[in-house]
């Protein structure tokens, strides 16, 4: 079952987030993960937005937890956590309809 990981932070260092993307890239990949949205002027509806909002997509429950977990990546969430602040990431999995 494909899961969800929703992303929001809002950007302190532009300067060194901008190279939190293409690092982050290739790791994304390795677990078969889809970037379905991210938006750095997204439309607030409801409460106080963050400045950036992503939605990436992973197969598994198991990929998503392996990326995050990837050594590879310590370094590059290192980036991301020195760049942002008020970060909130959460994993949900995927609505499914129940069976008529």
């Amino acid at each position: 079952m494909a899961v969800y990981y929703i992303n929001s932070y809002d950007i302190t260092d532009p300067e060194l987030f901008k190279t939190y993307g293409p690092k982050l890239l290739p790791i994304l990949r390795k677990y078969g993960a889809e970037i379905l949205a991210s938006d750095t002027a997204g439309i607030a509806v409801e409460g106080n937005p963050r400045r950036m909002n992503a939605i990436v997509k992973f197969p598994s429950e198991e990929a998503a937890m392996q990326c995050y977990n990837d050594p590879e990546y310590q370094p590059v969430k290192a980036i991301r956590q020195q760049a942002t602040a008020n970060c909130t990431m959460v994993l949900v999995k995927e609505f499914q309809l129940p069976a008529k």
